[in-house]
């Protein structure tokens, strides 16, 4: 008798052992709109500094060759919640009246139900309410970068609006939840941040930074899209042509030799600051902008202006940005929390930062399709640890899944990622990743493509307009070339044309509009 009762401790013990050693993680999702890995230290950045991002790369692990399956906002975040393509979630679009329909499921809804605290503040985007969140405080739409509104479940006719900046306001929100949650619960907090979207508002206390420096220019600012689709040239993204003074340059009145594009909205953000905001806010642009209406550039030179105003703007919401990631980082690590969590750090797409005289993104080329994804858990990744293999947004939810402790349902398309991250040198793992942009010419002159991309290269079909493009990557990362007409790569193309058809099948995508 007391050996079977020592055998029964014993194995209580083992359990209760294997129980310790695997704690459900706690998660923390920091997801910000339209940061482009080229204004991240972590991934090379010439142009800024990102300590606080940086330091999830430093202290974990950066996947370096991470993608989108559709470069727009709303139907990435769909992606990122179901791991499923955007014509399988229903979400294929940021045009037109559809909601995403949350009663699909999501992983917040699976994490829930599975005893953890979760908790979605800043910006959705994605029109219907959210679901799957034990308490969520969202902007409505785009959301605004000075005394923004706030709703909840309560509705959006009873959102309250925070004086300050959305950044410092978006963090506030998520810390004061994480104060008050359940301590006994595992969690969940998706802090979404608005910035750096367009219109590029920066903090004010950041107006002052970069203004002595001359951002470097990148080598294609002055691309004339000339051996590609002859559809580029259509486009309405142009940093020459296609930026609005008032809106994107900071101007109050009318400039008098912009364009009709140039001059069609009003500046949003100037109107929404207090009287003593405005003040500190036109104490910066307004003699800069009366020394650049004395004396215009011209030329080559405007476009060379206005890629200044432009990036120093954007690099200014992004220093918000990485501040208050280190605001995070700081939370976790004063409270005990930072060895048993997950800290993810990503954007919904990337952006155009002057590549192809571009701004914005939708195209599959490289700058729009990358989307940044750093993450730290110190229980499982070594600190500094690079991943070279294909990662897609499909991708997140299985991931979060498996590290609570869960199945992955078989309706998500994406795979986990926690064989890579237990063993970054595996070579199982998809060579090839599917994308697909399904907005016809409605914003920025951006038709409906899709593609495949793999290791070196990248086959693109403008089936809307004049069909395939292919890129060698290795040899043309700067995607200048469209080589599926070169003899050489005829193989090539057959290939990537093959693996565009496997992907289609094994996603079940639906049939091509013309």
């Amino acid at each position: 008798m007391m050996i079977k009762k020592n055998i029964l401790l014993s194995l209580l013990l083992l359990l209760s052992a294997q129980a310790e050693e695997y704690r459900r993680p706690n998660i923390v999702f920091i997801f910000t709109d339209d940061h482009a890995v080229q204004s991240i230290g972590a991934y090379g950045s010439k142009i800024n500094k990102t300590p606080h991002i940086d330091r999830l790369a430093n202290e974990g692990g950066i996947f370096l060759n991470s993608f989108c399956g559709n470069s727009i906002c709303g139907p990435s975040r769909a992606s990122v919640l179901t791991g499923k393509h955007s014509h399988k979630n229903g979400f294929y679009t940021n045009s037109g009246g559809a909601e995403f329909d949350g009663s699909q499921m999501t992983f917040p809804k699976l994490l829930q139900g599975a005893g953890y605290a979760t908790a979605l503040v800043g910006k959705w985007h994605l029109k219907s309410d959210p679901t799957g969140f034990d308490y969520w405080e969202i902007v409505p739409g785009q959301g605004s970068y000075y005394n923004p509104d706030f709703y909840t479940s309560e509705g959006q006719e009873k959102s309250k609006r925070y004086e300050g900046y959305v950044t410092d306001i978006t963090t506030d929100l998520g810390l004061k939840w994480l104060d008050e949650r359940d301590p006994d619960k595992p969690f969940l907090l998706m802090c979404q941040q608005k910035a750096p979207h367009r219109t590029w508002a920066p903090n004010l206390k950041h107006l002052y930074n970069y203004e002595d420096a001359s951002i470097p220019e990148p080598p294609t600012l002055f691309d004339d899209w000339s051996g590609r689709s002859e559809t580029l040239s259509g486009h309405a993204m142009g940093i020459k042509d296609h930026f609005i003074y008032q809106w994107d340059m900071k101007f109050q009145e009318r400039v008098p030799f912009a364009n009709d594009f140039e001059s069609r909205l009003a500046e949003p953000e100037r109107r929404r600051m207090t009287a003593k905001q405005q003040a500190v806010w036109d104490a910066y642009f307004e003699p800069r902008n009366a020394a650049f209406l004395a004396s215009p550039p011209v030329g080559d030179d405007l476009v060379r202006w206005k890629y200044q105003r432009y990036i120093k703007n954007y690099l200014r919401c992004i220093d918000s940005v990485d501040e208050n990631v280190g605001r995070v980082l700081s939370y976790l690590d004063e409270n005990g929390l930072t060895e048993n969590t997950i800290v993810i750090y990503s954007s919904d797409q990337g952006f155009y930062l002057g590549e192809h005289g571009w701004y914005d993104k939708r195209w599959m080329y490289e700058e729009s399709l990358r989307m940044p994804f750093l993450i730290r858990w110190p229980e499982k990744i070594r600190p500094g640890t690079q991943y070279k293999q294909l990662l897609q947004n499909i991708d997140y939810a299985p991931t979060f899944l498996q590290a609570a402790g869960l199945e992955v349902p078989e309706e998500i398309q994406g795979e986990s990622i926690l064989p890579v991250l237990e063993n970054p040198k595996t070579n199982e793992w998809r060579k090839y990743l599917y994308y697909h942009y399904y907005e016809h010419l409605t914003e920025h002159g951006v038709p409906r493509h899709e593609g495949v991309r793999g290791e070196r290269y990248k086959l693109i079909n403008f089936y809307s307009n004049d069909g395939l493009e292919l890129i060698d990557l290795k040899t043309d990362p700067l995607e200048l070339n469209d080589v599926s007409d070169d003899p050489i790569y005829a193989s090539v193309l057959e290939h990537m044309k093959d693996q565009l058809e496997q992907l289609r099948g094994q996603y079940d995508s639906p049939d091509l509009e013309e």
